[in-house]
């Protein structure tokens, strides 16, 4: 029995021994350790070999990231990982916060069916999405060239995911699409807790609404924004089913991301190792940008 000073300071309650919680967890962490911690570092030990995922692997050193600086089609992903943040973030929270001021400060009819609706396209299957809009951007059949024609905008009408031009654009607002319902619901969430005292005080200073949002609704959802971020700026840099199920990377590789590259590498021509250097270095890409994030964030809430 624990039940001395020392174990009562410690925040124990008597009869309570320290490790009975590392054994509730530790089913959890062995399940997480096998399926997530040890193929990190199975894939971390495989970068550094060259293997074809049948053969005895062979260890070449570094020569697998030596490889990455001359891969043209890996910096092209990249770029492509980099210019999908701009549809999976900043669109998604600019449109959420939008959003968030118009139904948070009136009243609404049919606001719990109005969120309902726009958060639906998060909790979908991205491969479902992936379905529906590919057949929505169909030259010949899809709705949205179909419309385009009936109002009589048939130079508009375009074959969206084969066009070198739109293709990334258009695989770029399915995810606005998609993430925005996500940050509309998380700022609803966060402007719940701010004070109504302060926008009560605001309207006496004879603040408008826009005021009231540039100083009031938006710092008070500093926390939120920040989450908002990180969480859809990993989703813009791991960006795999929705592209592979509507282009493939196409056409040529316009809409290639790394996620598509690595699967390409690994699965399709069996390099497996060169795969796993690929999958490294994105881990650390998006480390890299995810603490430069909250690192912004704690700035941005101290100042």
């Amino acid at each position: 029995m624990l039940n001395t000073p020392k174990a009562r300071s410690r925040g124990y309650k008597p009869g309570e021994r320290p490790w009975t919680a590392c054994l509730y967890i530790l089913p959890g962490f062995i399940i997480y350790a096998v399926f997530v911690l040890w193929p990190i570092l199975d894939t971390l030990r495989y970068s550094f070999y060259e293997w074809s995922g049948f053969s005895s692997p062979s260890f070449i050193g570094l020569d697998n990231y030596i490889k990455l600086y001359s891969d043209e089609i890996f910096r092209k992903a990249l770029v492509n990982n980099l210019w999908f943040i701009v549809f999976y973030t900043v669109f998604p929270i600019v449109i959420g916060l939008f959003l968030t001021a118009l139904m948070t400060r009136r009243r609404l009819p049919g606001m719990t069916l109005f969120r309902t609706g726009l958060f639906m396209p998060y909790v979908m299957a991205m491969v479902v999405v992936g379905v529906v809009w590919r057949w929505i951007y169909n030259p010949a059949t899809g709705p949205l060239n179909q419309a385009l024609r009936a109002v009589g905008l048939d130079a508009l009408a375009r074959p969206w995911l084969g066009d070198f031009d739109l293709a990334l654009p258009a695989v770029g607002v399915v995810g606005t699409w998609v993430q925005f319902g996500f940050c509309m619901v998380l700022f609803i969430a966060g402007v719940q807790r701010i004070d109504e005292m302060l926008y009560d005080a605001a309207k006496l200073d004879g603040a408008n609404e826009w005021r009231q949002f540039w100083h009031i609704t938006l710092p008070g959802l500093r926390n939120e924004i920040s989450v908002a971020m990180v969480t859809t700026l990993i989703a813009a840099l791991r960006i795999f089913d929705l592209v592979f199920v509507t282009t493939r990377g196409g056409p040529g590789n316009e809409t290639m991301v790394v996620a598509l590259h690595i699967y390409r590498n690994a699965f399709a021509i069996n390099r497996v190792g060169y795969a796993a250097a690929i999958a490294v270095v994105l881990t650390i890409v998006i480390v890299i940008i995810s603490v430069g994030v909250l690192a912004l964030r704690q700035k941005w809430v101290e100042d």
